[in-house]
């Protein structure tokens, strides 16, 4: 396996990613995951444009034809030419493993696979499968650190012909962060804010930037499980102003609930209470989500989990079908299950 580290990437992408043809792009920082992604995409030479070339899929296309990887991979377009599978929403996905390993194995020459998915924690399948394996590139995506924000700042800033002074840019610094995207967009906002002014003071960071290092699809998704509607919207209205997917609330939504109908499954099968199948089940969740978790455990019965996992996955598969209403049908969705929650 290759691993690319983050001061790595852009030497990587400029001189070496042509010649491979597989590659995982995986992290917590779900923003940054998604522009390395469209980075590598365009340094495939599939045309993004050309729907014959390019076959974006997300991980419950795949659940429901769990081949499709493979056979996508080894069919031949309608009019030849290099090819591009572009996976969104992976985890830890066993039949999403296979086919990666069997692709490894026997690499297309004419076939590009790029697949995102979110914080895989070392030693989980998906992770430990690419590690093995010697033809996969591996881009692990973690939140920027302050060298690389300045890296972004400075970028941003010389595109738009902006100077900063030293105490706007360290009142910057303490709100951008959380997610590479929001932190993007907070930027260009900032620039088109301060156009044709001489350089960008404190008072105008004050002004028009919000709190993009708190953006996080975790922190709607604990509303939801905690019932609480305010807090939901409130999340949801940063996460839409920061551009992130609205389908990557839902996605995530969807996983909490089918790992939540696992948990159940085993604490009834083995008479077990919430706070031991956390210490197995719920090892990987951060410390801080841990108590939300559980307390989902003791207020939802195993149906109404089941149930509402159900429903959920009946929402993804809608917003995939009407694309246009991908975002009412997300918030609807969502909303519908936080209020669930509240009256449990």
């Amino acid at each position: 396996m290759a691993e690319i580290k983050a001061h790595e990437f852009e030497g990587f992408l400029e001189r070496s990613a042509r010649s491979w043809r597989l590659f995982l792009v995986y992290g917590p920082d779900r923003g940054l995951v998604s522009e390395r992604a469209a980075l590598l995409a365009g340094k495939t030479g599939v045309s993004l444009d050309d729907p014959f070339s390019l076959i974006k899929l997300d991980i419950v296309d795949l659940q429901r034809d769990q081949g499709r990887l493979l056979n996508e991979a080894g069919s031949i377009g309608l009019f030849g030419g290099d090819k591009l599978i572009w996976i969104r929403g992976a985890s830890n996905e066993k039949y999403l493993v296979d086919s990666l390993q069997l692709l490894s194995d026997k690499v297309p020459e004419a076939t590009a696979v790029i697949v995102e998915a979110g914080d895989l924690k070392k030693g989980s399948l998906l992770r430990k499968t690419v590690e093995a394996a010697r033809n996969i590139v591996a881009i692990p995506c973690y939140a920027d650190d302050t060298r690389a924000l300045n890296s972004l700042i400075d970028s941003e800033l010389a595109t738009a012909g902006l100077g900063i002074t030293p105490a706007a840019r360290q009142a910057l610094l303490e709100l951008i962060g959380g997610d590479r995207i929001a932190s993007r967009n907070e930027l260009r906002k900032l620039a088109l804010y301060c156009r044709n002014k001489p350089a960008i003071e404190e008072h105008h960071v004050a002004e028009i930037i919000g709190d993009a290092s708190a953006i996080s699809v975790d922190d709607a998704v604990d509303a939801v499980l905690s019932g609480d509607p305010s807090r939901f919207l409130h999340a949801m209205q940063k996460i839409t102003s920061s551009k992130t997917a609205v389908f990557l609330v839902i996605q995530a939504c969807l996983k909490q609930f089918q790992l939540l109908d696992a948990m159940k499954i085993e604490m009834e099968e083995k008479r077990v209470p919430a706070a031991q199948v956390m210490q197995t089940l719920g090892r990987h969740l951060h410390f801080r989500r841990k108590p939300i978790i559980e307390q989902a455990l003791r207020t939802w019965s195993a149906e109404a989990v089941a149930r509402e996992a159900n429903r959920l996955q009946a929402a993804v598969l809608q917003t995939r079908k009407r694309a246009s209403l991908e975002d009412s049908i997300a918030l609807q969705t969502l909303l519908s299950t936080t209020l669930q929650s509240a009256r449990r």
